[in-house]
């Protein structure tokens, strides 16, 4: 099973795309049926915010193969950049609207959760707000849409 866990502010803008990748995978996981072209059997999605830390607990009794965290993240790439995002570069990336770094609680779940991928979302604003700017929400469902079809191969390493 592929957890994705969703990271991030909505009240501010692109901050809030892991948030939105999250939610979105979740409606489709919950509302598809067998039957759906859409669906994507083994994939669970939680809404992480800003206190993704709450979720250690429930990750670790899911103990999913695969660890996906999505966030906006700042690499220094046009807006939109979808990019996998290594342990060492994550402090450097983050916007820190979270209680606690994303790599603390990596580490914290690495011994449990072996793979663990960091996706990262470049925000084309983070100003207070509500919704997607167009070129991240465009990145965001371009990103899903990988999410389902499990093909993370084709995510660019920043």
């Amino acid at each position: 099973m592929i957890l994705i866990l969703g990271v991030g502010n909505t009240l501010l803008s692109d901050d809030g795309a892991g948030c939105s990748v999250a939610d979105a995978i979740a409606v489709s996981a919950s509302s598809a049926s067998s039957a759906s072209s859409t669906s994507s059997p083994g994939l669970i999605a939680w809404n992480g915010g800003t206190a993704p830390e709450n979720f250690t607990a429930p990750i670790r009794r899911a103990s999913p193969a695969l660890l996906i965290i999505v966030d906006a993240a700042r690499m220094g790439l046009p807006p939109g950049s979808i990019r996998s995002i290594p342990p060492e570069k994550i402090d450097d990336t983050s916007i820190g609207t979270h209680m606690l770094p994303l790599s603390h609680l990596i580490n914290y779940l690495s011994p449990d959760i072996p793979d663990i991928l960091f996706i990262g979302i470049e925000p084309k604003t983070i100003e207070p707000g509500e919704g997607l700017s167009e070129v991240v929400q465009k990145a965001a469902e371009q990103l899903i849409w990988m999410i389902k079809k499990k093909d993370l191969a084709s995510i660019q390493r920043l």
